[in-house]
């Protein structure tokens, strides 16, 4: 089956059968691999991107369900130069980094919701994007001072073709 969609603002095709999960599509297809296989199951986050600027589970949801959407990953946050980009680097918040990607897409979608979030918002949101390494206290502080910036700025930044 055919599915088309935008990835990163750039329109694809892909041919593939239509309950592949858009994970392997945006990995193994379209050679995006920043977005990583962690649970396989929807419930540790490492493969969180957005859909039309929702954080979403590739790994559980079927390239079908993508078509005629939006999808943003860890490259077209970066193409747009998200704030996180710089805090998360700022507070060192990675240590082995496996996770970051998706803690960063799901922290993204959430300050577009909650742009001066608190603390038990963030835990909230963010409990559900697992780190083996436990730098979820890095994690709120890259996120705090991201929000600050983004407050102190021309506005939040948007994704682009964002529809």
């Amino acid at each position: 089956m055919t599915t088309e969609f935008k990835i990163n603002a750039r329109p694809v095709r892909v041919d593939v059968p239509e309950d592949t999960p858009l994970l392997w599509v945006i990995r193994d297809d379209l050679g995006y691999t920043g977005t990583k296989f962690g649970c396989g199951i929807g419930l540790c986050g490492a493969c969180t991107v957005h859909v039309n600027g929702r954080a979403t589970r590739s790994c559980i949801t079927p390239v079908k369900d993508v078509a005629n959407s939006v999808v943003t990953t860890i490259e077209g946050l970066a193409e747009n130069g998200h704030p996180l980009l710089e805090t998360w680097v700022e507070a060192q918040t990675p240590q082995c980094g496996y996770c970051q990607p998706g803690q960063i897409m799901q922290a993204a979608a959430m300050l577009r919701d909650f742009p001066n979030p608190t603390d038990e918002q963030i835990n909230q949101v963010m409990s559900g994007n697992f780190c083996r390494c436990m730098a979820y206290v890095r994690i709120r502080e890259a996120i705090r001072m991201a929000a600050q910036r983004m407050q102190a700025g021309s506005g939040r930044p948007q994704e682009a073709d964002h529809a």
